[in-house]
């Protein structure tokens, strides 16, 4: 299998030139954001802004992907009828290609996003996975790689039985064809549930894994996230820790190779700041940056994420 320390093309491949698209398989939700400030008022009314915006963790790494000049980003997803039409919009308008397949029976996923507007900025979700958990094997086709340089796989997929079947066969696509795998595993209490040996089990034979301190920690039993990157990082190539507010690890070999700090930021809502961080760093990869300075950008992603309202990019800038 490729590396993943490049592009497709390998060590020689111009920065700034990609040898091909990403394409990145996941969850595509409308969420629903409530910024309030303090603890909810149980049994009664809690003041809040609220907003409607386009979501899900894959759509939004496809988007922050998009932002990089040259980059090709594709997005395979299932959501409803109910704003199918709405959700290829937004992505188009965010310079996504959307190939989004329509589940006749349930509708497009929803997310309650609870944000906290103190100064942490702290998000709690209420998740109804809708249609993007449904995606199946029968939404696969050897055709979707043609043309593509790096697979990204959101860790929503392998909560559900339909989907990780999916993965499997999205795995060994693009084992078969050399296409390089990333996956992010999305959520630590999702995790639990699953299990941490199912998930590494699953998760054999991709190339980077993008965890979150939190899950790092859960996937390795180990307290210190530099720890767990090295420990994970003897099992996956690549290993990138986000940390929030502390930068990111970035691990190789079963050791940690750099430490790169987080970009000052005032938060607003940390809603998708990881998948911001994903999305700039494959995006940088798929260019042919060395994984430190695309974790570098990974951070300025998140930290530019945190300081507006929902977990896409803007599309005005």
């Amino acid at each position: 299998m490729t590396g993943a320390s490049g592009s497709k093309g390998g060590p020689s491949e111009a920065p700034g030139a990609p040898a091909g698209a990403l394409l990145v398989v996941g969850d595509v939700v409308t969420d629903v954001v409530a910024r309030h400030r303090g603890p909810l008022a149980s049994g009664t009314d809690t003041a809040a802004v609220v907003r409607t915006v386009p979501g899900g963790a894959g759509a939004n790494v496809a988007c922050w992907a998009a932002r990089r000049d040259g980059t090709e980003v594709r997005l395979l997803g299932k959501v409803g009828m109910d704003s199918a039409a709405w959700h290829e919009r937004e992505l188009a308008t965010s310079g996504v290609r959307p190939l989004l397949v329509i589940d006749p029976e349930a509708p497009t996923g929803t997310v309650i996003c609870l944000v906290d507007t103190g100064a942490s900025a702290e998000r709690t979700f209420l998740t109804d996975s809708g249609a993007a958990l449904r995606l199946t094997p029968d939404d696969w086709s050897e055709s979707l790689l043609d043309g593509v340089a790096r697979l990204h796989l959101s860790g929503y997929l392998f909560f559900s039985e339909s989907c990780r079947a999916l993965v499997a066969v999205a795995v060994e696509s693009a084992r078969a064809r050399g296409v390089p795998v990333s996956v992010d595993p999305a959520s630590a209490g999702f995790l639990t549930e699953l299990g941490v040996d199912r998930f590494l089990a699953l998760a054999e034979g991709v190339d980077v894994l993008l965890p979150s301190r939190d899950e790092a920690c859960l996937l390795t039993g180990l307290p210190d996230p530099a720890d767990a990157a090295a420990k994970l990082s003897r099992h996956v190539p690549l290993v990138v820790v986000k940390q929030g507010g502390a930068g990111a690890l970035v691990a190789r070999s079963g050791e940690v190779r750099a430490r790169v700090p987080a970009v000052p930021a005032t938060p607003v809502d940390t809603t998708g700041a990881g998948d911001a961080f994903t999305g700039a760093f494959l995006a940088a990869l798929l260019a042919g940056t060395r994984p430190e300075e695309a974790a570098a950008e990974g951070c300025r992603a998140g930290a530019r994420a945190v300081e507006q309202v929902g977990g896409r990019p803007p599309t005005n800038t």
